[in-house]
Protein backbone atom coordinates (compact mmCIF):
# COMPACT_ATOMS: atom_id res chain seq x y z
CA UNK A 1 0.00 0.00 0.00
CA UNK A 2 0.89 3.42 0.01
CA UNK A 3 -0.91 6.82 0.73
CA UNK A 4 -0.17 10.08 -0.57
CA UNK A 5 1.32 11.67 2.92
CA UNK A 6 1.92 15.28 3.16
CA UNK A 7 5.54 16.37 4.06
CA UNK A 8 7.78 19.54 3.84
CA UNK A 9 8.75 19.55 7.60
CA UNK A 10 11.60 19.04 7.35
CA UNK A 11 27.25 -19.41 -11.16
CA UNK A 12 24.40 -20.12 -12.64
CA UNK A 13 21.76 -22.62 -14.35
CA UNK A 14 20.65 -22.45 -18.02
CA UNK A 15 17.78 -20.02 -18.41
CA UNK A 16 14.33 -21.60 -17.26
CA UNK A 17 11.45 -21.37 -20.26
CA UNK A 18 8.86 -19.17 -18.52
CA UNK A 19 5.08 -20.50 -19.52
CA UNK A 20 2.98 -17.64 -20.11
CA UNK A 21 0.03 -15.44 -17.71
CA UNK A 22 -3.08 -16.82 -18.28
CA UNK A 23 -5.86 -14.40 -17.11
CA UNK A 24 -8.35 -14.83 -14.86
CA UNK A 25 -11.36 -12.75 -14.29
CA UNK A 26 -12.68 -14.38 -11.19
CA UNK A 27 -9.40 -14.91 -8.97
CA UNK A 28 -6.05 -13.20 -9.99
CA UNK A 29 -6.07 -11.95 -13.90
CA UNK A 30 -3.12 -11.96 -15.52
CA UNK A 31 -1.36 -10.04 -18.42
CA UNK A 32 1.45 -11.38 -20.23
CA UNK A 33 4.56 -9.93 -19.02
CA UNK A 34 7.54 -8.90 -21.27
CA UNK A 35 11.07 -9.69 -20.17
CA UNK A 36 13.82 -7.04 -19.57
CA UNK A 37 17.20 -7.84 -21.71
CA UNK A 38 19.67 -7.88 -19.19
CA UNK A 39 23.45 -8.39 -19.58
CA UNK A 40 24.60 -11.71 -17.27
CA UNK A 41 27.70 -11.36 -15.41
CA UNK A 42 30.72 -13.19 -15.52
CA UNK A 43 31.03 -16.43 -13.59
CA UNK A 44 33.04 -16.16 -10.18
CA UNK A 45 36.75 -17.49 -11.12
CA UNK A 46 36.56 -19.52 -7.82
CA UNK A 47 34.44 -22.19 -6.92
CA UNK A 48 31.54 -20.70 -4.70
CA UNK A 49 31.68 -22.37 -0.91
CA UNK A 50 28.57 -20.30 0.22
CA UNK A 51 24.60 -22.06 0.17
CA UNK A 52 22.25 -19.56 1.07
CA UNK A 53 18.83 -20.06 1.62
CA UNK A 54 15.97 -17.28 0.78
CA UNK A 55 12.90 -18.34 2.80
CA UNK A 56 9.82 -15.80 1.33
CA UNK A 57 9.17 -15.17 -2.82
CA UNK A 58 8.06 -11.59 -2.44
CA UNK A 59 9.86 -8.64 -4.03
CA UNK A 60 12.15 -9.05 -1.03
CA UNK A 61 12.99 -12.51 -1.48
CA UNK A 62 13.18 -12.48 -4.92
CA UNK A 63 15.56 -9.44 -5.13
CA UNK A 64 17.74 -10.55 -2.86
CA UNK A 65 17.89 -14.34 -4.63
CA UNK A 66 18.25 -12.59 -7.69
CA UNK A 67 21.89 -10.41 -6.31
CA UNK A 68 23.24 -13.69 -5.07
CA UNK A 69 22.54 -15.57 -7.86
CA UNK A 70 24.68 -13.09 -9.99
CA UNK A 71 27.09 -12.98 -8.00
CA UNK A 72 27.40 -17.04 -8.68
CA UNK A 73 26.75 -17.81 -5.20
CA UNK A 74 24.21 -20.71 -4.69
CA UNK A 75 21.28 -19.56 -3.55
CA UNK A 76 17.99 -21.42 -3.29
CA UNK A 77 14.62 -19.48 -2.64
CA UNK A 78 11.80 -21.57 -0.86
CA UNK A 79 8.71 -19.88 -1.67
CA UNK A 80 5.12 -21.64 -0.53
CA UNK A 81 2.96 -20.13 -2.74
CA UNK A 82 3.78 -19.05 -6.15
CA UNK A 83 0.70 -17.26 -7.35
CA UNK A 84 0.08 -15.35 -3.62
CA UNK A 85 -2.17 -12.79 -4.27
CA UNK A 86 -1.39 -10.52 -1.09
CA UNK A 87 -3.82 -8.26 -0.13
CA UNK A 88 -2.00 -5.21 -0.79
CA UNK A 89 -2.53 -1.66 -2.36
CA UNK A 90 0.06 -2.16 -4.66
CA UNK A 91 1.61 1.15 -5.37
CA UNK A 92 5.37 1.38 -6.62
CA UNK A 93 7.33 4.53 -6.68
CA UNK A 94 8.87 5.69 -10.25
CA UNK A 95 12.17 5.33 -9.03
CA UNK A 96 11.88 1.09 -8.28
CA UNK A 97 11.03 0.98 -12.42
CA UNK A 98 14.32 2.44 -13.12
CA UNK A 99 16.52 0.82 -10.37
CA UNK A 100 14.85 -2.63 -10.57
CA UNK A 101 14.62 -2.76 -14.25
CA UNK A 102 10.86 -3.26 -14.23
CA UNK A 103 9.00 -3.68 -17.80
CA UNK A 104 6.06 -1.46 -18.40
CA UNK A 105 4.15 -4.45 -18.88
CA UNK A 106 3.91 -5.51 -14.98
CA UNK A 107 1.96 -1.96 -14.26
CA UNK A 108 -1.63 -2.21 -14.67
CA UNK A 109 -2.07 1.79 -14.12
CA UNK A 110 0.35 4.44 -14.65
CA UNK A 111 -1.67 6.52 -11.38
CA UNK A 112 -1.18 10.72 -12.28
CA UNK A 113 -4.20 11.90 -9.78
CA UNK A 114 -5.06 11.08 -6.12
CA UNK A 115 -8.27 12.68 -4.58
CA UNK A 116 -8.35 12.51 -1.40
CA UNK A 117 -11.81 12.18 1.04
CA UNK A 118 -12.23 13.66 4.28
CA UNK A 119 -14.42 12.65 6.99
CA UNK A 120 -16.69 15.25 6.52
CA UNK A 121 -16.62 14.11 2.66
CA UNK A 122 -14.52 17.18 1.25
CA UNK A 123 -12.82 15.81 -1.78
CA UNK A 124 -8.94 17.16 -2.84
CA UNK A 125 -7.25 16.45 -6.06
CA UNK A 126 -3.97 15.80 -5.64
CA UNK A 127 -1.25 15.36 -8.43
CA UNK A 128 -0.82 19.22 -10.06
CA UNK A 129 2.71 19.40 -9.47
CA UNK A 130 3.59 16.07 -11.58
CA UNK A 131 5.61 15.91 -14.21
CA UNK A 132 4.08 14.60 -17.63
CA UNK A 133 6.22 11.79 -17.41
CA UNK A 134 5.79 11.05 -13.76
CA UNK A 135 3.50 8.87 -12.15
CA UNK A 136 2.54 6.14 -9.38
CA UNK A 137 2.45 2.42 -10.71
CA UNK A 138 -0.02 0.40 -9.63
CA UNK A 139 0.70 -3.44 -9.56
CA UNK A 140 -0.35 -6.61 -8.93
CA UNK A 141 1.83 -8.51 -6.33
CA UNK A 142 0.70 -11.90 -8.10
CA UNK A 143 2.16 -10.56 -11.61
CA UNK A 144 4.86 -8.40 -10.23
CA UNK A 145 6.29 -11.31 -7.57
CA UNK A 146 6.54 -13.55 -10.06
CA UNK A 147 8.44 -11.65 -12.67
CA UNK A 148 11.18 -11.09 -9.97
CA UNK A 149 11.08 -14.53 -8.96
CA UNK A 150 11.65 -15.44 -12.72
CA UNK A 151 14.22 -13.43 -13.06
CA UNK A 152 16.35 -14.49 -10.32
CA UNK A 153 15.83 -18.38 -11.57
CA UNK A 154 17.21 -16.88 -15.06
CA UNK A 155 20.47 -15.82 -13.33
CA UNK A 156 21.04 -19.05 -11.80
CA UNK A 157 18.72 -18.93 -8.47
CA UNK A 158 16.90 -22.50 -7.06
CA UNK A 159 13.16 -21.84 -6.75
CA UNK A 160 10.92 -24.63 -4.69
CA UNK A 161 7.75 -24.18 -4.21
CA UNK A 162 7.77 -25.31 0.00
CA UNK A 163 6.23 -24.38 3.39
CA UNK A 164 9.17 -24.33 5.90
CA UNK A 165 8.40 -26.19 8.94
CA UNK A 166 11.58 -26.20 10.95
CA UNK A 167 14.86 -24.53 11.31
CA UNK A 168 17.55 -26.11 13.07
CA UNK A 169 20.14 -23.42 14.69
CA UNK A 170 23.44 -24.14 15.35
CA UNK A 171 25.24 -22.62 18.47
CA UNK A 172 25.55 -19.31 18.38
CA UNK A 173 29.53 -19.44 18.49
CA UNK A 174 29.66 -21.59 15.58
CA UNK A 175 29.98 -20.10 12.24
CA UNK A 176 30.66 -23.12 10.09
CA UNK A 177 27.92 -25.81 11.20
CA UNK A 178 25.24 -25.84 8.47
CA UNK A 179 21.83 -24.23 9.32
CA UNK A 180 19.11 -27.47 8.65
CA UNK A 181 15.75 -26.61 6.62
CA UNK A 182 12.97 -28.90 7.06
CA UNK A 183 10.24 -27.87 4.24
CA UNK A 184 7.28 -29.61 2.98
CA UNK A 185 7.99 -29.75 -0.64
CA UNK A 186 4.77 -28.98 -3.13
CA UNK A 187 6.49 -29.90 -6.42
CA UNK A 188 4.33 -32.95 -6.69
CA UNK A 189 1.69 -32.49 -3.93
CA UNK A 190 -1.20 -34.92 -3.18
CA UNK A 191 -3.60 -35.13 -0.97
CA UNK A 192 -2.95 -31.57 0.27
CA UNK A 193 0.34 -32.13 1.82
CA UNK A 194 4.00 -31.95 0.03
CA UNK A 195 6.92 -34.31 0.63
CA UNK A 196 9.17 -33.96 3.46
CA UNK A 197 12.44 -32.44 2.55
CA UNK A 198 15.64 -30.69 4.22
CA UNK A 199 17.91 -28.53 3.08
CA UNK A 200 21.49 -27.30 4.30
CA UNK A 201 22.99 -23.77 4.18
CA UNK A 202 25.35 -21.68 5.15
CA UNK A 203 23.07 -18.68 5.94
CA UNK A 204 19.65 -17.63 5.80
CA UNK A 205 17.68 -14.29 4.57
CA UNK A 206 14.14 -14.22 5.95
CA UNK A 207 11.89 -12.91 3.98
CA UNK A 208 8.76 -14.34 4.34
CA UNK A 209 6.44 -11.96 5.99
CA UNK A 210 5.17 -10.67 8.58
CA UNK A 211 4.41 -13.68 10.44
CA UNK A 212 8.01 -14.81 9.55
CA UNK A 213 9.03 -18.21 10.72
CA UNK A 214 12.44 -17.57 10.37
CA UNK A 215 12.14 -14.64 12.59
CA UNK A 216 10.31 -16.92 15.23
CA UNK A 217 13.65 -19.52 14.33
CA UNK A 218 15.96 -16.80 15.50
CA UNK A 219 13.99 -14.84 18.58
CA UNK A 220 13.78 -11.66 16.44
CA UNK A 221 11.26 -10.34 18.63
CA UNK A 222 7.52 -9.30 18.04
CA UNK A 223 6.02 -6.07 16.47
CA UNK A 224 2.58 -4.43 16.86
CA UNK A 225 1.03 -4.94 13.12
CA UNK A 226 -2.19 -3.97 11.12
CA UNK A 227 -4.51 -6.25 9.03
CA UNK A 228 -4.83 -5.29 5.77
CA UNK A 229 -8.26 -5.76 3.84
CA UNK A 230 -8.95 -5.67 0.69
CA UNK A 231 -11.78 -6.82 -2.07
CA UNK A 232 -11.03 -7.00 -5.68
CA UNK A 233 -14.09 -5.45 -7.63
CA UNK A 234 -15.01 -5.48 -10.90
CA UNK A 235 -16.77 -2.51 -11.70
CA UNK A 236 -18.51 -1.63 -15.51
CA UNK A 237 -16.47 -0.25 -17.91
CA UNK A 238 -18.10 3.55 -17.68
CA UNK A 239 -16.93 3.37 -13.91
CA UNK A 240 -13.59 1.73 -14.68
CA UNK A 241 -13.11 4.98 -16.73
CA UNK A 242 -13.36 7.28 -13.85
CA UNK A 243 -10.57 5.33 -12.29
CA UNK A 244 -7.80 5.38 -15.52
CA UNK A 245 -5.21 7.39 -14.04
CA UNK A 246 -6.82 7.77 -10.41
CA UNK A 247 -7.07 6.71 -7.07
CA UNK A 248 -8.60 7.37 -4.29
CA UNK A 249 -7.64 7.50 -0.22
CA UNK A 250 -10.39 7.93 2.19
CA UNK A 251 -9.89 8.92 6.07
CA UNK A 252 -12.09 8.95 8.95
CA UNK A 253 -12.81 6.75 11.99
CA UNK A 254 -15.65 4.83 10.41
CA UNK A 255 -13.21 3.26 7.20
CA UNK A 256 -10.50 3.08 9.98
CA UNK A 257 -9.73 4.29 13.42
CA UNK A 258 -6.03 4.94 12.36
CA UNK A 259 -5.16 4.23 8.96
CA UNK A 260 -6.49 5.24 5.84
CA UNK A 261 -9.11 3.70 3.37
CA UNK A 262 -8.42 3.37 -0.40
CA UNK A 263 -9.66 2.50 -4.15
CA UNK A 264 -7.00 2.03 -6.24
CA UNK A 265 -7.11 1.03 -10.02
CA UNK A 266 -5.86 -2.49 -11.17
CA UNK A 267 -5.58 -4.38 -14.73
CA UNK A 268 -9.35 -4.81 -14.93
CA UNK A 269 -10.65 -4.14 -11.33
CA UNK A 270 -10.16 -2.02 -8.32
CA UNK A 271 -8.80 -2.91 -5.33
CA UNK A 272 -10.90 -1.19 -2.34
CA UNK A 273 -9.61 -2.14 0.99
CA UNK A 274 -8.81 -0.60 4.94
CA UNK A 275 -6.23 -1.50 7.31
CA UNK A 276 -5.95 -1.20 11.40
CA UNK A 277 -4.01 -1.77 13.69
CA UNK A 278 -5.74 -0.72 16.98
CA UNK A 279 -9.13 -2.31 16.12
CA UNK A 280 -8.22 -5.49 14.04
CA UNK A 281 -11.36 -7.24 15.06
CA UNK A 282 -13.47 -5.15 13.44
CA UNK A 283 -11.72 -4.87 9.99
CA UNK A 284 -15.24 -6.18 8.76
CA UNK A 285 -17.00 -3.24 9.08
CA UNK A 286 -14.66 -0.45 8.35
CA UNK A 287 -14.23 -2.43 4.75
CA UNK A 288 -18.11 -2.15 4.83
CA UNK A 289 -17.42 1.55 5.67
CA UNK A 290 -14.96 2.26 2.78
CA UNK A 291 -17.58 0.12 0.45
CA UNK A 292 -20.03 2.51 1.86
CA UNK A 293 -18.67 5.78 1.15
CA UNK A 294 -17.44 4.32 -2.19
CA UNK A 295 -20.75 3.36 -3.41
CA UNK A 296 -21.70 5.54 -5.80
CA UNK A 297 -18.42 4.58 -7.89
CA UNK A 298 -18.76 1.49 -7.14
CA UNK A 299 -22.30 0.92 -8.30
CA UNK A 300 -22.85 -2.48 -10.35
CA UNK A 301 -19.24 -3.91 -9.49
CA UNK A 302 -18.77 -7.97 -8.32
CA UNK A 303 -16.31 -8.84 -5.75
CA UNK A 304 -14.01 -10.89 -7.31
CA UNK A 305 -11.54 -12.14 -4.49
CA UNK A 306 -11.49 -10.80 -1.00
CA UNK A 307 -8.01 -10.81 0.82
CA UNK A 308 -6.62 -10.46 4.30
CA UNK A 309 -2.82 -9.77 5.53
CA UNK A 310 -0.75 -8.37 8.32
CA UNK A 311 1.00 -5.45 7.39
CA UNK A 312 4.17 -4.78 10.46
CA UNK A 313 3.91 -1.67 11.97
CA UNK A 314 7.68 -1.09 12.87
CA UNK A 315 11.32 -2.82 12.92
CA UNK A 316 11.82 -5.88 14.49
CA UNK A 317 14.10 -5.72 17.50
CA UNK A 318 16.51 -7.99 16.29
CA UNK A 319 17.17 -8.60 12.59
CA UNK A 320 20.50 -10.34 12.28
CA UNK A 321 21.09 -13.20 14.74
CA UNK A 322 23.68 -15.73 13.61
CA UNK A 323 23.67 -16.52 10.30
CA UNK A 324 20.29 -15.11 9.27
CA UNK A 325 19.27 -11.69 8.34
CA UNK A 326 15.40 -10.94 7.53
CA UNK A 327 13.89 -8.26 5.03
CA UNK A 328 11.09 -7.14 4.56
CA UNK A 329 8.02 -7.40 6.07
CA UNK A 330 9.65 -9.94 7.93
CA UNK A 331 12.70 -7.97 9.15
CA UNK A 332 9.27 -4.77 9.97
CA UNK A 333 10.10 -2.41 6.79
CA UNK A 334 6.59 -1.04 6.20
CA UNK A 335 6.61 2.62 7.05
CA UNK A 336 3.87 3.88 9.07
CA UNK A 337 1.15 6.29 7.99
CA UNK A 338 1.58 5.67 4.08
CA UNK A 339 1.41 1.66 4.47
CA UNK A 340 4.90 1.89 1.77
CA UNK A 341 6.22 -1.27 2.01
CA UNK A 342 6.94 -3.22 -2.04
CA UNK A 343 9.92 -0.39 -2.59
CA UNK A 344 11.39 -1.13 0.91
CA UNK A 345 11.27 -4.76 1.03
CA UNK A 346 13.10 -4.75 -2.92
CA UNK A 347 15.46 -2.57 -1.52
CA UNK A 348 16.45 -4.74 1.41
CA UNK A 349 16.50 -7.74 0.08
CA UNK A 350 19.08 -6.23 -2.42
CA UNK A 351 20.91 -4.62 0.32
CA UNK A 352 21.04 -7.48 2.18
CA UNK A 353 22.12 -9.50 -0.42
CA UNK A 354 25.10 -7.10 -1.74
CA UNK A 355 26.59 -6.99 2.16
CA UNK A 356 26.81 -11.02 1.75
CA UNK A 357 28.18 -10.97 -1.46
CA UNK A 358 31.03 -8.54 -0.58
CA UNK A 359 31.65 -9.64 2.92
CA UNK A 360 31.41 -13.45 1.31
CA UNK A 361 34.34 -12.52 -1.31
CA UNK A 362 31.39 -13.63 -4.24
CA UNK A 363 30.92 -17.04 -1.53
CA UNK A 364 33.99 -17.94 -0.98
CA UNK A 365 33.67 -17.63 3.00
CA UNK A 366 30.25 -17.04 5.37
CA UNK A 367 29.64 -14.21 6.81
CA UNK A 368 29.38 -13.42 10.43
CA UNK A 369 26.47 -11.62 12.29
CA UNK A 370 28.89 -8.47 13.67
CA UNK A 371 29.47 -8.60 9.95
CA UNK A 372 26.21 -8.22 8.95
CA UNK A 373 25.40 -5.58 11.49
CA UNK A 374 27.93 -3.77 10.25
CA UNK A 375 27.09 -3.81 7.03
CA UNK A 376 23.61 -4.28 5.98
CA UNK A 377 21.83 -3.50 9.05
CA UNK A 378 23.87 0.02 9.84
CA UNK A 379 23.45 1.00 6.32
CA UNK A 380 19.95 0.33 6.04
CA UNK A 381 19.53 2.55 9.34
CA UNK A 382 21.58 5.34 8.44
CA UNK A 383 19.55 5.56 5.19
CA UNK A 384 15.87 5.05 6.17
CA UNK A 385 15.79 5.61 10.00
CA UNK A 386 14.60 9.26 9.62
CA UNK A 387 12.27 8.15 6.89
CA UNK A 388 10.84 5.74 8.90
CA UNK A 389 10.39 8.48 12.04
CA UNK A 390 8.98 11.50 10.29
CA UNK A 391 6.29 9.11 8.78
CA UNK A 392 5.43 7.54 12.24
CA UNK A 393 5.32 11.35 13.58
CA UNK A 394 2.72 12.29 10.92
CA UNK A 395 0.49 9.48 11.61
CA UNK A 396 0.10 10.37 15.42
CA UNK A 397 -0.66 13.72 14.36
CA UNK A 398 -3.39 13.03 11.67
CA UNK A 399 -4.69 9.87 11.99
CA UNK A 400 -5.66 10.20 15.82
CA UNK A 401 -8.73 11.71 15.32
CA UNK A 402 -11.52 12.96 12.88
CA UNK A 403 -10.17 16.76 13.11
CA UNK A 404 -6.28 15.95 12.31
CA UNK A 405 -8.08 13.58 8.70
CA UNK A 406 -9.64 16.95 8.28
CA UNK A 407 -7.03 19.33 8.63
CA UNK A 408 -4.80 16.71 6.71
CA UNK A 409 -6.70 16.37 3.71
CA UNK A 410 -6.88 20.55 3.29
CA UNK A 411 -3.05 20.56 3.48
CA UNK A 412 -2.83 18.02 0.83
CA UNK A 413 -4.36 20.97 -2.15
CA UNK A 414 -1.34 22.89 -0.75
CA UNK A 415 0.69 23.26 -4.31
CA UNK A 416 4.11 22.87 -1.54
CA UNK A 417 2.95 20.06 0.39
CA UNK A 418 2.39 18.00 -2.91
CA UNK A 419 5.46 19.00 -4.83
CA UNK A 420 8.22 17.77 -1.94
CA UNK A 421 5.44 14.89 -0.86
CA UNK A 422 5.53 13.67 -4.61
CA UNK A 423 9.15 14.15 -5.06
CA UNK A 424 10.11 12.58 -1.99
CA UNK A 425 8.14 9.42 -2.61
CA UNK A 426 8.34 9.16 -6.45
CA UNK A 427 12.25 9.30 -5.80
CA UNK A 428 13.11 8.26 -2.57
CA UNK A 429 15.48 10.87 -1.87
CA UNK A 430 15.88 14.08 0.66
CA UNK A 431 14.31 16.87 -0.93
CA UNK A 432 15.44 19.90 -0.81
CA UNK A 433 13.43 22.58 1.36
CA UNK A 434 12.67 25.66 1.47
CA UNK A 435 12.68 27.60 5.19
CA UNK A 436 10.53 30.42 4.50
CA UNK A 437 8.06 27.66 3.13
CA UNK A 438 8.22 25.51 5.88
CA UNK A 439 7.47 28.10 8.44
CA UNK A 440 4.20 29.37 6.50
CA UNK A 441 3.05 25.68 5.78
CA UNK A 442 3.54 25.63 10.03
CA UNK A 443 1.16 28.14 10.16
CA UNK A 444 -1.18 26.58 7.36
CA UNK A 445 -1.13 23.64 9.56
CA UNK A 446 -2.17 25.38 12.34
CA UNK A 447 -4.97 27.09 10.94
CA UNK A 448 -5.80 23.78 9.04
CA UNK A 449 -6.60 22.25 12.63
CA UNK A 450 -8.58 25.25 13.27
CA UNK A 451 -10.82 25.21 10.95
CA UNK A 452 -11.15 21.17 10.92
CA UNK A 453 -13.07 21.57 13.97
CA UNK A 454 -15.88 22.80 12.57
CA UNK A 455 -16.32 20.46 9.95
CA UNK A 456 -14.98 17.06 11.50
CA UNK A 457 -17.72 14.69 12.63
CA UNK A 458 -17.01 13.26 15.81
CA UNK A 459 -15.16 10.38 16.98
CA UNK A 460 -16.50 7.18 17.57
CA UNK A 461 -15.03 5.41 21.11
CA UNK A 462 -13.87 2.03 19.28
CA UNK A 463 -14.21 0.77 23.31
CA UNK A 464 -17.88 1.76 23.40
CA UNK A 465 -19.36 -0.12 19.99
Amino acid sequence: MTAFVPSGFTARRAPVHRSSFLASPVTCPMAPVARVARARPSIATVEAKLRVAVVGGGPAGACAAETLAQAGIEVTLIERKMDNCKPCGGAIPLCMVDEFDLPASIIDRKVRKMKMISPSGREVDVGKTLAPGEYIGMTRREIMDKFLRDRAVEFGAKAINGLVTEIKIPAASDNTTPYVIKYSDYADKANGTGEAKTLEVDFIIGADGANSRVAKAIDAGDYNYAIAFQERIKIPDDKMAYYEELAEMYVGDDVSPDFYAWVFPKYDHVGVGTGTVVDRPNIKKYQKAIRDRAADRLAGGKILKIEAHPIPEHPRPRRAVGRVALVGDAAGYVTKCSGEGIYFAAKSGRMCAEAIVKLSNNGATIPTEKQIKQTYIKDWDNKYWTTYKVLDILQSIFYRDNVGREAFVELCEDTYVQRVTFDSYLYKTVTTVNPIEDVKLLFRTAGSFLRANAFAPPDVNINTQ
